[in-house]
Order: C-alpha cells, then sequence, then structure tokens
C-alpha cells in the first residue's frame, strides 16, 4: 500500500502526508490566498489543496426550499449557490497558485465537483485528485476522475459502508488501486464525539488502503491521535487569521496553531518506531539499574546462604533474582564481604 503525489510517497514506512486546506479562507482576495500558501509552507504543511467549482458547476441559482441552507450549521440562511458564490476559488488563480506553492516545495491538488474541473485540472497537470465528502456518492464523477490515473483521496464525511465501497470500485473499475481514504466527520466544527478515529484502522483492513483524516474538529488533539493508529495522510483548514471571517474561519487553523500540529505529528512518529524487542546501548546502560542478587551480611566460608544474607536489590551486578531459590541453603566456598554481588563462583 502506497502512493506518491508528485515527489512525496505516503505509505506505512514515510513521514505522514499533510495537506493544508485553503478552501474558501482567501475572501477572494488573490493576495490572501498567497499570502496563506506561503504561511502553510513555513507552518510545515506538505501540499496545499484547492476546490475546483463555480456556483454553477455545483448547483443552481434557486432559492426554494430544497436550496435554503436551515440544518443547524454555520451557514443557515443562506441559499447553497449564496455560499458557494462566496466561497468558491477563482478558477483563473489555480495555476498561478500551483506555480507558486511547488516553487516552495509544495504539492499543489484540488478537489474537483464536476467533469469540467477535472478536464481543467488535467490541464494543470495537477499529482492527484481528493474527492469531498459530499461527492462521495458521485460515482460517475469518481470514476471519471479515476481514469486519469492519478492518486484518489477520498473524504468519507457522510459516507455509508456502502457508498465508500462503491467509491472503492468506481476506481478498481477503471484500473485505479492509487486510493487513500480519510476518515472525516462532515460537521463543521465536528464535534469530538463523532469523529470516532477507531474507524481508521478498520477501514485500512477491510479496503486495503491508505488511510488518514480529514479533521474539522478544533484544536490538535484529534489529527495527532489519528496519527497514532495509523492515519498516513492528514488535511486540516487553514487560514492566515480566523479574524478574515469568511464560511471556514470557524474550524480553519491558524499558522501557529498548525504550526504545532505538524510538529506534534512529527513528535510523535519518531516515537512510534517500529516493533523492536531489542535494547539499545543506552537502555543497555540503564539496565545496569535493574536487580540481581547480593550478599547484604557478611558471610563465613561454609555458612549457608539464607533470605537473611542474600536479596533481590538494585544493581544488577550478580545473579539474576531468579536463582534466588536456587541459592538458598547452599554453601559459601569462601568469606564474602556485605554488599558484593553473587556469582556462582561464590556457591560450593
Amino acid at each position: 500500500m502506497n502512493l506518491k503525489i508528485g515527489k512525496k510517497e505516503i505509505s506505512d514506512n514515510t513521514p505522514v502526508f499533510i495537506i493544508a486546506e485553503l478552501s474558501a479562507n482567501h475572501n477572494q482576495k488573490y493576495e490572501i490566498a498567497e499570502k496563506t500558501i506561503i504561511a502553510m509552507k513555513d507552518a510545515g504543511a506538505d501540499a496545499v489543496k484547492v476546490q475546483t467549482y463555480t456556483p454553477d458547476t455545483i448547483t443552481i441559482d434557486c432559492d426554494n426550499d430544497y436550496f435554503k441552507i436551515q440544518k443547524g450549521t454555520l451557514w443557515d440562511g443562506k441559499t447553497l449557490y449564496q455560499l458557494y458564490k462566496e466561497a468558491y476559488t477563482p478558477w483563473e488563480w489555480q495555476p498561478k497558485l500551483m506555480k507558486l506553492a511547488n516553487e516552495l516545495g509544495l504539492e499543489f491538488f484540488s478537489s474537483p465537483f464536476d467533469n469540467s474541473a477535472v478536464d481543467f485540472l488535467e490541464e494543470m497537470n495537477v499529482p492527484a485528485y481528493k474527492i469531498a465528502s459530499f461527492e462521495i456518492t458521485d460515482v460517475n464523477l469518481i470514476q471519471y476522475t479515476a481514469q486519469k490515473k492519478k492518486p484518489m483521496i477520498i473524504s468519507t464525511g457522510i459516507a455509508t459502508y456502502e457508498d465508500i465501497r462503491e467509491a472503492v470500485y468506481a476506481c478498481k473499475k477503471v484500473s485505479n488501486e492509487q486510493i487513500a481514504l480519510l476518515q472525516c466527520t462532515s460537521s463543521y466544527p465536528a464535534p469530538l464525539e463523532e469523529v470516532n478515529l477507531r474507524t481508521l484502522p478498520d477501514m485500512k483492513e477491510k479496503f486495503n488502503c491508505i488511510v488518514g483524516l480529514s479533521d474539522h474538529t478544533m484544536g490538535i488533539s484529534v489529527p495527532i491521535a489519528a496519527v497514532s493508529i495509523g492515519a498516513k495522510i492528514i488535511e486540516k483548514h487553514f487560514i492566515l487569521d480566523r479574524k478574515l471571517g469568511g464560511p471556514d474561519c470557524a474550524f480553519s487553523s491558524e499558522p501557529e496553531e498548525f504550526k504545532q500540529m505538524v510538529y506534534s505529528i512529527r513528535e510523535v512518529e519518531k516515537a512510534l518506531g517500529k516493533v523492536n524487542y531489542d535494547l539499545s546501548e543506552k537502555i543497555k546502560k540503564s539496565r545496569e539499574f535493574a536487580r540481581s542478587l547480593f550478599v547484604v551480611q557478611d558471610v563465613k566460608e561454609g555458612e549457608k546462604f539464607t533470605k537473611n544474607n542474600v536479596r533481590s536489590i538494585r544493581p544488577a551486578y550478580g545473579l539474576h533474582p531468579k536463582y534466588l531459590e536456587q541459592v538458598i541453603g547452599k554453601i559459601a566456598k569462601y568469606d564474602i564481604k556485605r554488599g558484593t554481588p553473587l556469582s556462582e563462583e561464590m556457591i560450593e
């Protein structure tokens, strides 16, 4: 199980791939988008992700009840068209933003929301595609995108198990096995009780693919925990300053917070290490302070060893403590002073 996105390899044996999501956090100002990407690099991201749609490619301009947002979200009161008009990233920006990201050493890719977006992104030669949570049921879009033979990162936020299975099948149907699934909670911000990180190892086992987390919680605890149980991709929304406002500001990370997340993830990666029962040289040295058998009272030649004159104590220069019962009742070959580590040669 491994993917390659641009120059970055993603596998069980490589560092976690950390994606900073620009989304709507540019407030329709190109300069803010550029500054945000520079800040993403400084914060330690591996990649920038944007979204490629227009209000007309994702919905229609209609204000009947079907198109009004009234589900207890951050965006209640708007129509879908109004929201996406505010949130979309102008397409003409995207090649320029990709050039900037690549110059900074960041990978750059996008979530397409219809076939025309896929065609546009193909012209840009993006190295991967992300299928957004709410598009996971659009198997035709998934199949069209997967046909481009690029890695497919699929968010599962609103998906049932069957939806995930069908999305994976849509990729495999066109011979694209380069699939990563991101556990995701499509609430904004997401309540901790609904994150269900234990799904990650189960999803990895069931679908035999790279897994990760698209995180909409506040703070950085959840992505760090996700890494500890197998997430190899972390995606989080990034904003220069939540005071900028905008549709996604409430659940986006500011630069210092994102930087701390990256730092903590890299720390966890070091700590996870590998399955290992061997002792390092440092641990071997520390082992000298373990327990062993010592003579704790002066013992004369011919005297018996007893539980009063031999004990298991620190440090570890004497016989292993497991020999205590065998030693008790045996005879001392010669005089032994209190504080001497017991060895076989001292026993008759």
